[in-house]
């Protein structure tokens, strides 16, 4: 019923910038807080950022100062801009939304399907 798409991931230079995109869509009442997440080769998925409804913010440690999440609630749209990248962020990074949806007002958490950010020279 809620779909979540990702894009805006590819091949960035050390140092460079990256700006990714989420874009939820379907028969959504209301988006409480959105994020990413990311998992590199090896290791298990890890919390990056996180927007409430209420507009705060959290950051993993490794990101604070480099990254920034926000989001367009007319377009029920999350975004992570990332600055300063590393060889380390090298990941591919998960929206997730928490959506109460229309049919039965529930409230579920939904993923998208990921986009790959290489950080490489």
């Amino acid at each position: 019923q809620v779909q979540l798409v990702e894009s805006g991931g590819g091949l960035v230079q050390p140092g460079g910038s990256r700006k990714l995109s989420c874009a939820a869509s379907g028969s959504i009442i209301r988006i409480n807080a959105m994020g990413w997440y990311r998992q590199a080769p090896g290791k298990e998925r890890e919390l990056v950022a996180v927007i409430t409804g209420a507009g705060s913010t959290n950051y993993a440690d490794a990101v604070k100062g480099r990254f920034t999440v926000s989001r367009d609630n007319a377009k029920n749209t999350v975004y992570l801009q990332m600055n300063s990248l590393k060889p380390e962020d090298t990941a591919v990074y998960y929206c997730n939304a928490n959506v109460q949806i229309a049919i039965s007002r529930a409230v579920y958490d939904y993923w998208g399907q990921g986009t790959q950010v290489t950080v490489s020279s």
